[in-house]
């Protein structure tokens, strides 16, 4: 199958795309032993010579992974602060992965964890509406009136978030626990939609992704996609 020749790159973990089309601008890769400095140029990774500084590359196996992010870790591959980040939980990993959109630091629950980059694309496109579920605890206890606007939709600083599933799994006055379907990925979107209705997120989880679950981990915990699955998230992404 033919594909861009950065992406190629990308995939075998040379780099990220942008450094890749860098590489390639730089004169470094070799194509069937012929330099190759144009963008956008068309390989197929099974059957073209591919060389980056001289060095042949190999395409990674394709890995995908169900990870419990724990609380207070950052959602990326480093951090100049030092702070621990999802790449901590991966070091047994060779192949070159990075999650799949992102939960902020105080949100614990489900992230995806991949090299496939098509995949991953295919994912966090809107037009695909990967439904997400999260459980919050608020403090205080919403009215049905107010549950019944978060349904609706309410007006964040980017503009009306799309109507949600919710509904109250524990309510007293104190604090109440809501589970909440989305299938829009805006940054902290359910800190947001609570907040603008006056409710202070006291915890958040992200329970499900499309049809894949927790069941089974702990935070900090990690498993591989079957083959099943994945053909059944590629179904679903059609």
């Amino acid at each position: 199958m033919m594909e861009r020749l950065q992406k190629v790159l990308a995939q075998a973990g040379i780099a990220s795309r942008r450094q890749s089309e860098e590489l390639i601008l730089q004169g470094k890769v070799k194509v069937n032993g012929q330099v190759v400095q144009t963008l956008g140029t068309k390989v197929d990774p099974d059957q073209d010579w591919i060389e980056v500084n001289g060095k042949h590359i190999k395409q990674e196996k394709k890995r995908t992974f169900i990870f419990y992010k724990p609380k207070l870790v950052i959602t990326s591959m480093s951090d100049p602060e030092g702070r621990k980040t999802v790449a901590d939980f991966f070091d047994d990993v060779p192949e070159r992965i990075y999650p799949v959109g992102r939960l902020d630091f105080e949100t614990e629950g489900l992230l995806l964890m991949t090299n496939d980059g098509e995949l991953a694309n295919r994912l966090a496109h809107p037009r695909y509406e990967v439904n997400k579920v999260y459980v919050t605890t608020v403090k205080g206890k919403p009215t049905d009136e107010e549950l019944e606007q978060l349904r609706k939709g309410v007006r964040l600083e980017d503009g009306m978030t799309a109507p949600a599933d919710v509904r109250m799994m524990q309510a007293n006055p104190e604090k109440s626990k809501l589970r909440i379907q989305i299938h829009e990925g805006r940054n902290r979107q359910i800190r947001r939609m609570c907040e603008v209705l006056g409710y202070q997120v006291l915890h958040l989880i992200r329970t499900k992704y499309a049809f894949l679950h927790l069941q089974g981990l702990n935070p900090g915990d990690k498993r591989e996609l079957t083959k099943a699955e994945i053909e059944k998230l590629n179904r679903m992404l059609r």
